[in-house]
């Protein structure tokens, strides 16, 4: 039987992928079962790579919901390396071409449709005309479909995500200066992953509920980061693994629940920190370098804000009462809450503001 720690943890939102032992193998089948399953494989379509179009999850909205796979570049002893997505288009856009994408990273026990219908994004992108991309994790790659944000960035999903939003750019004519990331929980660890180690694909990226950079590097080390955040200093460990001075700069806008208990509100604050820095906003000491910061309170949300030249760079939002779940959003979906200002709105008001400059030849 588990001890009471891990009942806590499981009970919570598994944002680990740490629940790595096998799964029980299944009983054989009896003939009349077997003989079922042989006759239903023959008529069975083959799986392809071929997109599905299906309807929109609980969102109700009229553009395309579109499912498929992206066949990434293997990792190291693997053949293949196919990721899952859906692909929102809103109906209203008058061609995709130059349309901003939002790319979306599910926690754990979530799925594609059910991120989208508890978020609502789909409903904002079809009101702001923007597309949506959410890859999705497979359940042979965790049973709870978590991500292993806290694996090395080559042995993560960072390599495969990346590459499903190249392609997806490229495919779709989005514009490449306009492509915002977000995610939750273990999908906000990832999506930290990929801001950094892949600052080129995106003008700015959102963090909703997620641990702090570069403390985690086992199982048992992420559980302790996540219920009390770093006991490293941030900025050391973005210094260690970062080329600041090369590192072209990541908006970032963090939100968090004040009353959160799977992972603490001080990662929250440590992310903020460490995003000042990777912006340069403040020195390797933590001092302002910079701009100017303020502090605020309003609409149920406690603001730590790092601008420069009047723009706002860096946002840290603690959600009054707030749990592990996210502000504002469909309470029908898991991890999800009625309560709270909209992050999905808060996300996007602040992405729209950024773009990412392409280097001059």
């Amino acid at each position: 039987m588990p001890g009471k720690k891990t009942s806590l943890w499981l009970k919570g939102f598994d944002l680990l992928s740490s629940l790595t032992s096998p799964r029980p193998k299944r009983k054989k089948a009896g003939p009349r079962k077997a003989a079922a399953v042989k006759t239903a494989r023959k008529v069975a379509p083959k799986r392809t790579g071929v997109s599905s179009v299906a309807r929109p999850p609980a969102t109700r909205t009229p553009g395309r919901w579109t499912r498929s796979f992206h066949s990434a570049p293997a990792r190291a002893g693997h053949l293949v390396n196919h990721l899952a997505y859906a692909l929102y288009l809103p109906a209203g856009a008058a061609s995709q071409a130059g349309l901003p994408l939002v790319v979306m990273l599910h926690g754990c026990k979530q799925t594609a449709e059910s991120f989208a219908a508890g978020t609502r994004m789909c409903r904002l992108a079809e009101r702001a005309g923007f597309a949506v991309l959410f890859p999705e994790q497979a359940k042979t790659a965790h049973p709870h479909r978590c991500w292993h944000w806290h694996d090395s960035p080559a042995h993560s999903e960072a390599p495969a995500v990346a590459s499903l939003v190249e392609a997806m750019v490229r495919e779709h004519g989005f514009d490449p200066a306009r492509v915002y990331l977000a995610g939750i929980s273990a999908g906000a660890g990832l999506a930290a992953v990929l801001a950094i180690h892949y600052p080129a694909l995106f003008a700015a990226v959102g963090l909703h509920s997620g641990p702090v950079f570069g403390a985690a590097h086992s199982t048992l080390s992420a559980m302790r980061v996540m219920r009390s955040g770093s006991r490293e200093d941030p900025l050391h460990l973005i210094e260690t693994s970062v080329d600041i001075a090369g590192y072209p700069g990541m908006p970032a806008i963090i939100v968090h629940g004040e009353l959160d208990t799977v992972v603490a509100k001080h990662n929250a604050e440590q992310l903020g920190i460490q995003f000042a820095r990777l912006n340069r906003l403040i020195d390797a000491q933590g001092a302002l370098r910079v701009g100017e910061q303020r502090v605020s309170r309003r609409d149920g949300i406690d603001y730590v804000d790092y601008l420069k030249a009047g723009r706002l760079v860096v946002r840290v939002g603690i959600v009054r009462g707030l749990g592990h779940a996210w502000s504002g959003g469909d309470p029908r979906e898991a991890f999800h809450s009625g309560s709270g200002p909209e992050a999905t709105a808060m996300l996007w008001g602040f992405f729209r503001r950024q773009r990412r400059e392409r280097a001059a030849a």
